[in-house]
């Protein structure tokens, strides 16, 4: 079984509780997400390969490291999207597709409706994006796409988990890392998290009314 990594830092739980507020708004929701995924993706990256390299320094010849792998970043639409931004800061030759699933309603199941993924890649590793593990649904079926695409590592990145989401993603795909900041109570019965934040694609983008 792969590693589930709740980062419980005070810095990210602080700016957890921003996001839960009902008084942020979207500008204030976006600029922490994407301080959340930076954040998330320290702790993510701590385990990716290197290989050395020769350094000149402005006195001395000396040895360093740098990433081995290529990286994808997967974010799932839409609100995968905001997490985007803090982790490039961070890895700025990483490139980015997307696959994009919206929820039917009555079944809470996830329906594909957009996938950007290159026939051709040299891409080893993907992180997939998504503030809230809900159901699990659109997880499960990202990675079950981006593993036929030849990823050989994959890691899930969010925000906050339900214990369901969580569960039903390891009983799928049980050698994923699922890095989170918060693993909350349950899901309520129309599948949101609680008590969560809300529906993170719509805080982010306003459309939450």
């Amino acid at each position: 079984m792969a590693d589930l990594t709740i980062t419980n830092h005070p810095l990210i739980q602080h700016k957890l509780s921003i996001l839960r507020s009902v008084d942020t708004n979207a500008t204030v929701f976006r600029h922490v997400v994407n301080e959340l995924g930076m954040l998330l993706c320290y702790e993510a990256t701590r385990d990716l390969p290197v290989r050395p390299i020769d350094v000149d320094t402005p006195l001395m010849k000396t040895k360093g490291q740098i990433m081995r792998e290529h990286i994808a970043l997967i974010p799932i639409l839409r609100a995968g999207l905001g997490m985007v931004e803090g982790i490039w800061t961070l890895i700025p030759n990483a490139h980015v597709f997307h696959i994009g699933f919206y929820r039917n309603e009555e079944t809470l199941q996830p329906v594909e409706y957009y996938n950007k993924l290159p026939h051709q890649h040299p891409f080893n590793t993907a992180f997939i994006l998504d503030p809230m593990l809900a159901t699990g649904g659109s997880a499960i079926a990202a990675i079950t796409i981006v593993k036929k695409w030849g990823a050989r590592r994959i890691k899930f990145l969010g925000l906050i988990g339900a214990p369901e989401g969580i569960h039903a993603l390891r009983e799928a795909h049980p050698d994923i890392d699922i890095h989170l900041a918060a693993v909350d109570d349950r899901l309520n019965e129309r599948g949101y998290i609680l008590p969560g934040l809300g529906d993170a694609g719509d805080r982010q983008f306003g459309t939450d009314f």
